[in-house]
């Protein structure tokens, strides 16, 4: 075994061994793959091998799509035949609201090129005889689906990657891992030892374990997985014989199964609502190529609801059952990239579906270890997308959670309850006293609006009962004055002689004055939106950052990969140490001046404004800025004046009728001003120019921020995008995100978020179209649950298009 490599790639499966493909397709050879049995030896000799490139999150289907077209070519490379059967597939709708989501699919798909076509019962049953029609309303066809042979394909990854000077190592297990003063590692095996400047994670079944040899408590649990295969079906033989082609795959999320043909007979599989974890605390390190214990009565119920809807199988006798470990994230993707605080330490593991997105894992990985940036927006699957609330008793409830639901429909408006409520604030009890409804970010529970007494969510695809109350919500902010919590934002405090200069070329604004806040984006060194925030000087060398709380993870490992090394900025993540409430509408500023002394007049306390005062007794600091696009103000507190300072605006705004708001209101009020949000408008996609931004953007200041190169050229090129509002003729739903957008009848962009705005009374879409036609005012529509809707831009906010409310 060498002694020295550019990267040691730990696990040898099939993303392991993408990894190691796509590390030297793209330069680095010097790169050495360590594997503790043979390869193929974990989750992946068992797999079913199935793929497609349909996916609920568009990024991740340019990925699937991505690793399906790429088979062919390490296929041809490698010489190593991958068993490759492109059969097309079914996705089966048994209910209406499934066939619904099934539309919204089919909307996302439009514009990555997705081919796919929605099909009747009958259409259906012509092309897959086995179904019953009778058994579903709808379904989705899609012509890239299909299965492969595990193995061939892993050994066609590891082929290529050693055609182009990769080594690999097998029965070589990794026992310690330690990084020297240099940052380089040094991997200990039982074979000897390497040092290597980058490790990457790609364990699998004991990616937990090569986590811990770092300290690392990774979020991923195995969980058993069944599928049987029946012996010969004269069906599934009559068919091949008459059309001279082989039966396609399915997935019947109602029947929570799914099913392809394996020789001449079927593979069918399940994820039963009665799961299992496997080995939850810590995997065997002499487990290999071994199956577990048969357990068909576990699965009995989606089974008998499988053969309900494919009849053939009543007649058939099973020849196997394969019952065997995967692992899973607690949503159920990925945790792909670099780990924070760990130089050079890099995670792909907890790909469950690793012959749909292996490729594309591979892809992006070896992207942002050579290039610094994984050239697609892989938030969902970035490892930085979990806090330290991702506990090891955490991802046990939520992945048993997500693998019992992976085939149920998950509405919008729908709150997963498996390990909540974890992380609560203060008046966590009076809000829910309130009556309200909850739903958990980043693992804090938020309030999404305040329901009647005996009201719950009742989850839908279209408006919901939480319509009306929502839009009393922000009735009552644009009339009165509304109260909401937001504990949510992530919160940095920056200090230190260094951190005015730090700031300077971190963020594409000009540093405000003491007692000012701004907006405040984030580019990558492409010019690229990677944050955006509010920033406000507290003091000459004292500032607060405040931005999104799904992010924080995400944005401390970005800062703290630029900090300077001489000590002079001290950058923390404030997290639930720091508390916020925020008042908002006309009547704000009345009921904020009658808990403090200071002077609250536009005069000495003008929109943007920000400085400590006493809230009551509580000391606080309060900005004048607002979400709502209203007057309003932003108010943080310790923990320990939470209850205080909001009993206190609860008693004293009684006077202006005060009525608490949620998420969803704010979600409706933002809309009326077209103000965009991180991860839907403002996302590693977009630029500032394409995203509205270009304001913010001070490219006449001294400081080199990262990206100012390339956002000069976006401003002086023009970008490719802009992103526009619109107003819709919705009728019963309105668009949640990613629906398609049509001018003159042909898809040119995608919605990047939207709803009701219940104050101005009309459906509100925001989304990226081509730059050529976005002031273009006729020709518009959008696709929302498989309609075809008429759309008018809006070139002007709703409200308060010229600020005056929120400056006055």
């Amino acid at each position: 075994m060498k002694s020295h490599a550019k990267v040691v790639v730990i696990g040898g499966g099939v993303v392991g061994c993408s990894v190691l493909y796509h590390l030297t397709k793209f330069g680095w050879t010097d790169v050495v793959l360590l594997e503790r049995s043979e390869l193929t030896s974990g989750s992946t000799w068992h797999a079913a091998g199935g793929m497609h490139t349909i996916n609920g999150d568009p990024n991740v289907a340019k990925l699937q799509k991505y690793t399906v077209e790429l088979y062919k070519e390490i296929e041809e490379y490698s010489g190593q035949d991958i068993g490759l059967h492109l059969t097309s597939g079914l996705m089966l709708a048994a209910t209406p609201q499934r066939f619904d989501w099934l539309k919204s699919i089919l909307a996302k798909g439009r514009y990555n090129g997705l081919e796919a076509t929605l099909l009747t019962p009958k259409e259906a049953h012509e092309m897959m005889p086995l179904l019953d029609p009778d058994q579903f309303v709808g379904a989705l066809y899609d012509p890239v689906e299909g299965h492969l042979d595990p193995y061939g394909t892993t050994h066609a990854y590891a082929r290529s990657a050693k055609k182009n000077g990769a080594e690999i190592y097998l029965h070589t297990k990794v026992e310690e891992l330690v990084q020297r003063e240099d940052g380089s590692w040094l991997v200990i095996t039982n074979q000897g030892e390497i040092v290597a400047e980058h490790v990457v994670n790609a364990a699998g079944l004991w990616a937990r374990e090569v986590g811990r040899m770092v300290g690392l408590e990774l979020p991923v649990l195995a969980m058993e997985h069944m599928y049987l295969i029946t012996e010969d079906m004269p069906e599934v033989i009559d068919f091949n014989k008459t059309t001279g082609k082989e039966l396609m795959h399915c997935v019947d999320f109602d029947g929570e199964i799914y099913l392809r043909q394996e020789r001449q007979g079927m593979l069918m599989g399940t994820y039963e609502k009665a799961c299992r974890p496997w080995s939850p605390l810590t995997t065997p390190w002499d487990f290999g190529h071994e199956l577990l214990a048969e357990d068909i009565e576990r699965i009995t119920p989606e089974l008998e609801v499988g053969f309900r809807h494919f009849p053939a199988f009543n007649n058939a006798g099973i020849k196997k059952i394969i019952n065997g470990p995967f692992t899973f994230s607690p949503d159920g993707n990925p945790l792909v990239g670099p780990v924070r605080g760990l130089r050079n330490y890099w995670s792909a593991c907890a790909v469950m579906a690793g012959f749909s997105q292996g490729g594309g894992v591979g892809l992006a990985l070896a992207n942002w270890m050579i290039y610094g940036d994984p050239g697609f927006d892989v938030f969902a699957m970035d490892v930085s997308r979990y806090g330290d609330y991702a506990t090891l008793a955490y991802t046990n409830a939520k992945v048993r959670e997500n693998y019992a639901r992976r085939f149920s429909i998950r509405y919008p408006n729908e709150e997963l309850p498996a390990a909540r409520p974890l992380l609560t604030t203060p008046i966590y009890d009076k809000l829910k006293q309130a009556g309200g409804v909850f739903g958990a970010y980043y693992g804090l529970e938020q309030a999404l609006w305040f329901a009647p007494q005996g009201e719950v969510d009742q989850f839908s695809w279209r408006r919901s009962n939480d319509f009306d109350v929502v839009a009393a919500e922000a009735k009552a902010v644009r009339e009165s004055v509304g109260l909401m919590e937001t504990s949510g934002f992530a919160k940095y405090s920056v200090k230190g002689p260094g951190a005015e200069a730090f700031l300077d070329t971190l963020l594409t604004c000009r540093i405000p004055a003491v007692g000012r806040m701004t907006l405040a984006p984030m580019l990558k060194h492409d010019g690229k939106l990677i944050g955006d925030f509010t920033l406000a000087k507290l003091g000459e060398e004292d500032f607060l950052l405040i931005g999104s709380g799904i992010a924080e993870a995400y944005h401390m490992r970005w800062f703290e990969s630029l900090l300077p090394k001489d000590g002079s900025v001290e950058l923390n993540a404030l997290g639930l140490s720091l508390l916020g409430l925020s008042i908002a509408g006309p009547n704000a500023r009345k009921l904020l001046q009658k808990l403090t002394h200071q002077d609250l007049s536009t005069a000495a306390f003008p929109f943007m404004s920000i400085r400590r005062m006493d809230i009551g007794m509580a000391p606080a600091i309060v900005g004048r800025v607002s979400y709502t696009g209203d007057l309003g103000y932003e108010i943080w507190m310790k923990p320990e004046y939470q209850r205080y300072i909001f009993d206190l605006l609860m008693q004293e705004g009684a006077e202006f009728d005060i009525r608490l708001f949620g998420l969803r209101a704010l979600n409706a009020l933002r809309l009326d001003k077209s103000y965009g949000s991180w991860a839907r408008e403002y996302r590693p996609l977009y630029g500032p120019l394409e995203a509205g931004l270009n304001r913010f953007v001070a490219l006449s200041k001294e400081a080199d921020f990262i990206g100012k190169a390339a956002a000069a050229k976006e401003k002086a090129e023009g970008g490719t995008l802009r992103l526009c509002t619109f107003i819709l003729s919705a009728k019963d739903a309105d668009v949640i995100g990613d629906e398609p957008i049509y001018h003159k009848g042909a898809v040119c962009g995608w919605v990047t978020s939207g709803g009701y705005a219940h104050a101005s009374g009309l459906s509100v879409a925001v989304g990226y179209v081509p730059k050529e036609i976005a002031d273009e005012t006729q020709g518009w529509a959008i696709e929302l649950l498989g309609e075809l809707l008429p759309a008018r831009l809006q070139v002007e906010p709703l409200f308060d298009a010229d600020g005056g409310r929120m400056r006055a």
